[in-house]
């Protein structure tokens, strides 16, 4: 069905760049044991079965395997090969939030963990990983060579409203920061971007902490219980986002 619709909009308009979007989670193995080496390579492998079918057309040789390991079957009619590999996408558009680590104590289990003691965490113990976006473009763009977008990045914090009515997420502009940096460097290495949008612009109902927990750079007066006045503060962030814009990531002083 993704295949086809691909197909359709280049039909429609051949100028049009049609892509996909899933989530990221660059993954680092525990330690240099083997064991651990292997157990980050299979986490990773779920993310590849979506890119490649996707971006190369067909499905990888470790996606078939994997599904023969867990005594699935992959039906394909008479031209679904054709399809797959007529509709590729144009681009990727991923998130990123964080890194995590893999490990495989015993050889057979695989334990992911956001437990990387070399970073910084936020207020949810999330890690805080500029390094691992970078990571990431190169990491998609060596495989797949075609455009990238990051879509999704953020700072969940909890953000407090000063006497004034300002907001002082000084801690979200250096987040986003670090992460842009490293995004002018992943475009140094040799990676294609489309694009970058931080998420969010405004804040939202987070899916699992409500709102309390707050990504955007306009505050709104709402709290988990439903209480406030829906009245909406710019926070420091959102000037300082703005002059980004402006100057096309130039400037993030």
């Amino acid at each position: 069905a993704s295949a086809k619709a691909v197909i359709l909009g280049h039909q429609i308009n051949p100028d049009f760049m049609i892509g996909c979007m899933f989530q990221y989670p660059t993954t680092y193995a525990k330690t240099c044991q083997p064991n651990d080496v292997l157990a980050q390579r299979y986490h990773m492998m779920p993310n590849f079965y979506y890119g490649d079918v996707m971006c190369r057309g067909y499905y990888s040789n470790t996606c078939t395997a994997q599904m023969k390991r867990m005594g699935g079957t992959l039906h394909m009619e008479e031209g679904d090969a054709e399809i797959l590999m007529q509709g590729k996408v144009d681009y990727i558009a991923f998130s990123y939030y964080f890194s995590s680590t893999a490990s495989s104590p015993d050889g057979k289990e695989l334990v992911v963990k956001r437990d990387n003691p070399y970073l910084p965490r936020n207020d949810w113990d999330w890690p805080i990983d500029p390094t691992g976006l970078r990571i990431a473009l190169n990491e998609l763009y060596d495989r797949y060579q075609i455009p990238l977008f990051v879509v999704e990045n953020g700072l969940g914090a909890i953000d407090e409203i000063e006497e004034d009515g300002t907001i002082n997420d000084d801690y979200r502009i250096e987040y986003l920061r670090k992460h842009l940096e490293q995004v002018q460097l992943a475009i140094t290495d040799g990676c294609e971007m489309m694009g970058y949008c931080p998420w969010s612009a405004i804040d939202l109902i987070s899916t699992h902490e409500g709102m309390v927990k707050r990504y955007g750079f306009i505050y709104v007066d709402r709290d988990d219980q439903g209480n406030g006045t829906n009245k909406r503060y710019k926070k420091k962030s959102f000037d300082w986002y703005k002059k980004v814009i402006e100057t096309n990531g130039e400037d993030l002083g």
